[in-house]
């Protein structure tokens, strides 16, 4: 191999059809290998160009697949052909004269997420922006693919249509296509059900605690419920993949299919069963927002850099809104519980010092270099488009329903945006999506967005609750407030988040130190909350830390006890407006509360 100086792309492939065949075989599973051959005929040019993605559609976060491929090879029946490597994920290989030829290489795979790839003993797992090679000029070509398993028993499961007489192998319209639809192969366990007349699997690849049937049921009401508030299902056929693994949590949308990864052990109780139905709420939501209605930045994918948009707020945020919502409304979540994890969701925003300084339109923005790297300032300097996105989703809901009467809603701004956008799969721009939003709520919101959405002000949260019946109750904190969050590693107590502006900040403790004693005496994570509250606010405290394994002790002065929690609880006394708007919005009584 030798290193080329300057790429050549092709530009003019697309007059013609070339035929495109990729198979994948895991021999030897163990290794965690997938074996990839490209089969390519009628490709035109005598340079062919192939480019690995970068990241993948739904996860930002440029993550250098490449860096995973190893043993390329290029070959026409027995010759090999030449080839350059022009950039980290761009591969070139020299066909002059020939029709017909093979490009082989591995993939190690040794990352169990929903966005990476997994091979081993027990399944094969992959996301195609991971595995598969982009051809310039060829990415609306139909692509074959044909999985080669190691042992008999393994199946294959994905949302592509399978080719007819052909084993295994399966057929995407386009590169999109076959990026957007992952494969789970293997012994997984495997339930087939109906929703509204159109056939759904769930797989579940590993071993926990859940009921099948339980699951399937519930799924189902999500899967009501989210259609009936867009009118229907915009597809033939619906794959759930799931994996269980010891302490996971994550998930990734497709236009057919997600993929869902829980704590094989997070079923049996209520709260981690809740959360498991809150995911797939929130991933089969994004069937709709993101997969068909998204911004103008994502309608065509760049496969090779960075997609910026500043409406990530919209795609995840208003999603994270309606993962809480669309479960109450399937009658999974009660009231009791819908409240209960709004109040969570409300004390993880109130508590992120961060959401003072970023907002959520640069978050949005900000996603490629932040969210998905996390250090020890991020919570100083960051808010989560997701969590801020959910907040101010709640408050163009209440507003607009509280405006009309809970005529109109957010649901009426997702239909609309389905309708004008993502039926025809036409890119909105930030502009767009106010101007919808305004129309359904009948008010210029030119301010709102200024303070809200492009601006760091105080979320009004109780102004909007307050004519629902609603109200937050702050629950203070018992200890003076020290402002340090502490985890045990291997023994140590290291102390990995110091609040800007705290008493510790203040004192000279830095992320990293690890906590020895206050005032000479030992304590711990565990025992930090206890020994503060024998002291009292402005009381100086002598703490002892290694820093850089030097010995060193603060006197900090401790400040009056914050805010901890908060919890989402009727008016004492609700007033018959009040009673209207909760059950209008919430589809019970607030006495039931």
């Amino acid at each position: 191999m030798t290193q080329a100086t300057a790429p050549h792309l092709n530009t003019n492939v697309q007059e013609t059809r070339p035929t495109i065949h990729y198979q994948v075989e895991m021999s030897q599973p163990e290794t965690h290998l997938f074996e990839v051959t490209l089969h390519l005929v009628d490709y035109p040019s005598p340079i062919l160009d192939l480019k690995l993605p970068v990241w993948t559609p739904g996860s930002y976060l440029v993550r250098e697949y490449a860096k995973n491929l190893q043993d390329f090879v290029a070959f026409a029946e027995d010759k090999p052909l030449p080839w350059h490597k022009i950039s980290k994920n761009h591969w070139q290989v020299d066909k002059t004269g020939i029709s017909e030829l093979t490009v082989r290489y591995r993939i190690f795979a040794n990352e169990l997420s929903v966005r990476t790839n997994h091979l081993d003993a027990t399944h094969g797992y992959f996301n195609g922006a991971a595995l598969f090679f982009r051809i310039p000029g060829c990415e609306k070509q139909p692509i074959r693919v044909t999985i080669i398993p190691p042992r008999l028993e393994w199946q294959v499961t994905t949302a592509l249509p399978p080719v007819a007489k052909e084993t295994n192998t399966f057929l995407a319209g386009d590169f999109d296509t076959l990026v957007d639809t992952p494969f789970e192969i293997g012994r997984h366990q495997l339930y087939k059900f109906e929703v509204l007349g159109k056939p759904h699997e769930l797989a579940i690849w590993g071993q926990g605690n859940f009921q099948a049937q339980q699951m399937i049921a519930d799924i189902q009401k999500i899967v009501q419920v989210e259609a009936q508030m867009f009118g229907g299902l915009p597809y033939e056929r619906y794959v759930f993949l799931l994996h269980l693994f010891s302490q996971a949590f994550g998930g990734l949308e497709h236009k057919n299919s997600c993929s869902l990864i829980y704590q094989r052990f997070g079923f049996r109780a209520q709260d981690k069963y809740d959360r498991f139905i809150q995911l797939v709420a929130h991933e089969f939501f994004h069937l709709w927002n993101v997969k068909r209605i998204r911004p103008k930045a994502l309608e065509v994918f760049d496969y090779d850099q960075e997609n910026y948009t500043p409406s990530l707020w919209f795609c995840e945020g208003t999603t994270s809104y309606y993962d809480l919502l669309i479960p109450l409304r399937a009658g999974i979540f009660d009231i009791q519980s819908y409240l209960n994890n709004l109040g969570k969701e409300i004390t993880r925003y109130e508590t992120t010092p961060g959401r003072k300084v970023q907002p959520v339109s640069e978050s949005s923005f900000d996603a490629w270099i932040k969210l998905y790297r996390p250090d020890a300032n991020s919570g100083n300097s960051q808010i989560s488009y997701y969590l801020k996105g959910e907040m101010v989703s709640l408050l163009l809901d209440l507003l607009i329903r509280s405006t009309h009467d809970n005529q109109r809603s957010l649901d009426d701004v997702m239909l609309k945006m389905w309708q004008q956008f993502g039926q025809a799969e036409i890119g909105y721009t930030l502009e767009q999506l106010q101007e919808v939003i305004e129309s359904v709520a009948g008010i210029d919101l030119t301010d709102f967005f200024k303070r809200y959405i492009d601006g760091t002000d105080d979320l009004p949260l109780n102004q909007y609750l307050e004519p629902f019946g609603l109200e937050l109750v702050a629950e203070q904190q018992e200890e003076p407030y020290l402002g340090v969050r502490i985890n045990t590693e291997n023994g140590r107590e290291i102390i990995k988040f110091v609040e800007t502006g705290s008493p510790a900040q203040a004192g000279g403790i830095d992320a990293g130190d690890e906590l020895l004693a206050i005032d000479r005496i030992k304590v711990t994570g565990n025992s930090l909350s206890d020994r503060l509250k024998d002291y009292q606010p402005s009381d100086t405290i002598e703490v002892t830390v290694f820093h850089q394994d030097e010995l060193r002790t603060y006197s900090i002065i401790l400040a009056s006890p914050r805010p901890t929690r908060y919890q989402v609880k009727p008016v004492e006394h609700p007033d018959s407006m009040q009673q209207q708007n909760f059950a209008g919005w919430l589809g019970v009584a607030i006495a039931t509360v």
